[in-house]
């Protein structure tokens, strides 16, 4: 494994920078290494490595949800308001009913797989996103107007929209039924990981500023490993609590950063943020190379140009949806635009369930991993490109 992981950072590191050096995002080189890498070109990578790759993008992106939490500041967001709210659900769902509506045409499957698919499909990658999102607002690029805390916000809401959506088209692809309790955990999972996430980050603030912390000089680098730790025990919380209580874990780890953020003295939040951005550096090259592994290049091959104007057709929905969620807003035509260029790029979550309906031996299994591996490839570079490049012609700067 210890081969593996000097390839992973190496080959990983050196792609960024040559991918970056041709005014490309850097993303685009880690993905690319961990497809060289992995078992569909060159499998260099151990396997007990990509058996817990799972865990490994987990714990790189409750990495990149601390930065952000410990990054946003609440009376931001309260500027916000309602559009925080549409852009959590409202574009992935115009999203899905473009897969429902073309699949079956461009593809030749039912109209019932084709929602499913929809639903792997509609995720925005918080990975892709929230980096960039929390950078801006560092930078000062559109703040002004609350837009990066405005889509980073919604990008958190949006995977736990699409998932839970995901779960119930699958049990009614499978034979159940499409229950409507299942729906509601959608608003009861976000609202619970928000109180949770609010009690943990309040008690770690008054242990943080407790004379136990203060008479011993507890440095911050300390105080990182204990958010760390504490953050893997919500996420593991929420599959503990599967069945039972409606919790996301990921909005409990972004509520308590936020928590702390609010509670802390100003400079302190300010070096733990930049500790967790130094974590990042690594971070972001074991995420997006084994994202990059988890890709079939065989599977890809057979989906053919009819899967790739799917996938750019479905997100002209997803646009739409954007646009119509930020109507009436304060936002010009410009900012809008950015929001709908931010809201494109697919990853983390296509990678994590992908191959679910394939797993469960569904007829339409192959197609729906094909269509999500080409959404990544297609929209992960192109949306990381439209954000970096655009940012500063369409946004205002502080």
């Amino acid at each position: 494994m210890l081969l593996s992981l000097a390839l992973l950072l190496l080959m990983g590191l050196g792609m960024k920078s040559l991918v970056e050096k041709m005014g490309l995002p850097g993303i685009i080189g880690i993905f690319a290494t961990g497809v060289l890498l992995g078992p569909s070109c060159f499998n260099l990578l151990d396997d007990h490595l990509l058996a817990i790759s799972g865990e490994l993008r987990q714990m790189a992106l409750i990495i990149i949800l601390l930065k952000a939490g410990l990054s946003l500041d609440l009376s931001d967001l309260k500027k916000v308001g309602r559009p925080a709210i549409f852009v959590s659900f409202v574009p992935a769902s115009f999203e899905i009913i473009g897969y429902t509506l073309l699949a079956p045409m461009l593809l030749g499957i039912s109209r019932v797989d084709a929602a499913l698919m929809g639903t792997v499909l509609a995720a925005v990658s918080p990975a892709v996103v929230v980096p960039r999102m929390a950078k801006m607002m560092e930078e000062g690029v559109g703040t002004e107007r609350s837009v990066p805390q405005l889509i980073m916000a919604g990008a958190s809401c949006d995977d736990i929209f699409v998932i839970v959506l995901f779960t119930s088209f699958l049990g009614m692809v499978k034979g159940g039924d499409l229950k409507l309790a299942s729906l509601m955990n959608v608003p009861l999972s976000v609202i619970c990981g928000m109180i949770l996430g609010e009690i943990v980050g309040y008690v770690l603030y008054r242990f943080f500023e407790s004379a136990f912390v203060r008479e011993r000089h507890v440095r911050n680098s300390v105080k990182v490993l204990v958010m760390l730790a504490v953050s893997f025990l919500l996420v593991a919380g929420e599959e503990l609590l599967k069945g039972k209580v409606p919790v996301s874990g990921l909005i409990a780890v972004v509520a308590m950063a936020v928590v702390i953020h609010e509670k802390m003295p100003e400079n302190v939040s300010s070096r733990l943020s930049e500790k967790f951005g130094k974590l990042w550096i690594g971070a972001e090259i074991f995420l997006f190379v084994l994202v990059g592994a988890a890709v079939d290049i065989h599977y890809t091959m057979e989906a053919g140009g009819a899967a790739v104007a799917l996938i750019f057709m479905a997100l002209i929905f997803r646009s739409f949806g954007v646009a119509l969620s930020l109507a009436g807003t304060h936002l010009n035509l410009k900012e809008r635009l950015f929001c709908i260029f931010a809201y494109l790029p697919k990853a983390t979550v296509q990678a994590a369930i992908g191959s679910v309906p394939l797993q469960a031996g569904l007829s339409s299994g192959n197609m729906i991993l094909s269509v999500a591996v080409l959404s990544i490839l297609t929209t992960a570079p192109i949306g990381a490109l439209l954000i970096d490049r655009t940012q500063k012609s369409l946004l205002s700067s502080k």
